[in-house]
């Protein structure tokens, strides 16, 4: 790898070098390399572009990294990765994306990620999105998630998009069964024109079902975010979703929770906050010596941890 596929690997998914355990690191349209373990195997797709990632019953305290990297102006793919887990794992998963675009092309990536957990199993699963490059080429970045959680499984997902992604659409849908549960965790932020959508559907399906559904974001300068979200509880179960945006300059962020109760033991919550920064935070900071901007990246820092 060159310097700049080095820095997004680091930024994408903290790596200095390639990991131990179970691998593959795409760049540029082709596989970079791969890796596998006893317990998982990663294969090929025939059909689309991809990978089949299989985990066997029972697997605790692996990892797998699967990391996409952009360096390529002109770059447009789409990547179909399906992930089969056996029952009572408990596995660490590190995806994300980085582009960086040099060029007046724009690069573009659609990562289509789609899990089957099975019984009694968690997953832990983490996607970042940076961008960088000083071309006008537009980076673009569409992931989609789609979640099928078994009986008494888990699945914590954890999103962050905080630098150089010029427009995303990121489409995530969840059917959730007995006793199962989803934790989505959301971190981004905008700047310049940038647009950020997140569309979330839930389908709480099993009896004493669970999720979960946060969203912190910031927007600044003239970018525009878009959060939706739809959880729908179709038996006993409980649903929260949460949105938090703080607004900036000439942004705007639209918020539209939805919840639907198909069962009289659905109990579904809902929340959704937008504003500024408090101007008394500001100068509480300032009197410690901050300027106005250090005292503002202070508070979006601790707002986006």
């Amino acid at each position: 790898m060159d310097k700049i596929q080095q820095n997004l690997l680091e930024q994408v998914a903290g790596l200095h070098e390639i990991p131990a355990g179970a691998v593959n690191i795409r760049s540029n349209g082709e596989t970079l390399t791969r890796s596998t373990t006893a317990n998982i195997d990663i294969v090929t797709k025939t059909d689309k572009p991809g990978i089949e990632i299989t985990v066997k019953p029972g697997t605790k305290k692996e990892s797998i990294h699967i990391p996409v990297l952009l360096t390529q102006t002109g770059l447009k793919e789409s990547v179909y990765n399906d992930f089969f887990i056996g029952e009572d794992c408990d596995i660490t998963i590190v995806a994300g994306c980085g582009i960086h675009n040099g060029g007046k092309e724009g690069s573009e990536h659609s990562g289509i990620h789609t899990f089957y957990v099975g019984p009694r199993s968690k997953v832990k699963y983490i996607e970042k999105h940076y961008g960088s490059g000083e071309g006008t080429g537009e980076r673009i970045m569409n992931p989609t998630t789609v979640i099928n959680l078994a009986e008494d499984s888990y699945l914590e997902m954890d999103t962050v998009q905080i630098e150089g992604i010029d427009s995303t659409v990121r489409t995530t849908s969840a059917v959730v069964g007995d006793n199962a549960s989803l934790v989505i965790k959301e971190k981004i932020m905008t700047h310049d024109n940038q647009l950020a959508k997140t569309d979330f559907t839930v389908d709480l399906n099993g009896e004493n079902s669970g999720a979960n559904v946060v969203s912190r974001s910031v927007a600044k300068d003239k970018s525009h975010q878009i959060f939706l979200s739809r959880i729908n509880g179709n038996n006993k179960c409980n649903g929260h979703t949460e949105c938090d945006a703080i607004i900036m300059d000439n942004a705007s962020v639209q918020a539209v929770p939805e919840l639907t109760a198909n069962d009289i033991d659905a109990a579904l919550i809902h929340e959704a906050a937008i504003g500024k920064i408090a101007g008394e935070q500001l100068i509480k900071l300032m009197t410690l010596g901050l300027s106005e901007s250090e005292a503002e990246a202070q508070i979006i820092s601790g707002f986006l941890k």
